[in-house]
């Protein structure tokens, strides 16, 4: 019975530091303190509540509906879980309602992962990666309009207003380096540049060569965002930099085996993230809701498609986005 708590525990922390791609307990362990800080310096800890909840509970439907335990041991479906339960009390109030809301999100969010593995991982070799948090998350955002018992309270539906020409502003050193790390915790949805930086730990931890990868991605996206005079108070969040991060990490290092000419093929998506970010921002944010990491889910979809040419490697902490290439071989 230790045993198989303690197998679970794992499952559940692995799947906390594959939001990241990572399979790393200790890496899971680091997310959560990152979060728990974020939660502390502004008194909120519905998010990281929210996190706990989600993974155990995406984690729990994975078992009970006997997902691959392999998969499931490695955390797979359990990072979609903990981001649906981040993201609900980031943009809905806290009431006895939410939380069955993040329940039923997480829990559904393990149903769309084994469903995009079926069918866009199976058919066209593309992981679904975090693609099973955004629909939900949106699904469930939406619906909230909807019931008088949750409130929509976050930032997505004043994002409309934000819009707008901006003069080119370079942020003093001191905001690029707390821009730097909010980029990295805003993936988490956490607006702490400490969080940010906690969470950059866990991922060296775990490996190099993904560190390196999420910090040329933030970097790039502060060069970019900035470059092209993107708001600043939206830069300044973070806002534009999370979904870089994730592009860089997945196409210069988990999805394809790294090279010169991938590392350019990732400075070439992780450029365009930062465009896509732009315009799902403005696309989205008439009908309240945030993008999530939908910029980076695109991109990256788009970018990993033609992998044939770009000598596939398959990643042993991804095992659900091997399926192409194992078909391949036959």
């Amino acid at each position: 019975m230790a045993d198989k708590k303690s197998d679970f525990l794992t499952a559940c922390l692995r799947g906390t530091s594959q939001v990241f791609f990572m399979q790393n307990a200790l890496t899971g362990v680091l997310f959560f303190v990152a979060m728990a800080y974020a939660s502390y310096v502004s008194g909120v800890w519905a998010t990281t509540i929210g996190a706990a909840i989600g993974v155990v509970v995406a984690t729990l439907t994975a078992i009970v509906l006997e997902c691959d335990e392999d998969s499931i041991g490695q955390g797979l479906f359990g990072f979609n879980g903990v981001l649906v339960g981040a993201a609900l009390p980031t943009f809905i109030a806290v009431s006895p309602q939410l939380w069955v809301y993040v329940v039923v999100g997480a829990a559904a969010s393990t149903v769309l992962t084994a469903a995009f593995s079926a069918t866009l991982t199976n058919s066209w070799g593309i992981p679904g990666s975090t693609g099973p948090f955004v629909l939900t998350g949106w699904l469930m955002v939406a619906g909230a309009y909807s019931f008088g018992g949750l409130e929509v309270a976050g930032e997505a539906p004043k994002l409309a207003s934000a819009f707008g020409p901006h003069l080119v502003t370079i942020p003093p050193l001191n905001e690029l380096v707390e821009i730097f790390f909010r980029n990295i915790g805003q993936v988490y949805l956490l607006g702490s540049a400490v969080s940010g930086a906690i969470i950059l730990a866990g991922i060296f931890i775990a490996s190099i060569p993904a560190g390196i990868a999420v910090v040329a991605g933030s970097i790039i996206a502060i060069i970019v965002a900035v470059g092209m005079a993107a708001d600043p108070a939206i830069v300044s969040q973070g806002l534009y930099g999370f979904s870089p991060v994730l592009t860089a990490l997945a196409v210069g290092v988990i999805f394809l085996k790294p090279s010169v000419k991938v590392a350019l093929y990732a400075v070439l998506a992780t450029v365009t993230t930062v465009f896509v970010q732009g315009a799902l921002d403005v696309i989205v944010a008439p009908s309240g809701l945030p993008s999530f990491t939908a910029p980076y889910v695109l991109t990256m979809y788009l970018f990993i498609a033609p992998k044939k040419l770009m000598a596939p490697h398959p990643h042993k902490a991804v095992k659900d986005h091997m399926a192409y290439e194992a078909k391949k071989s036959i």
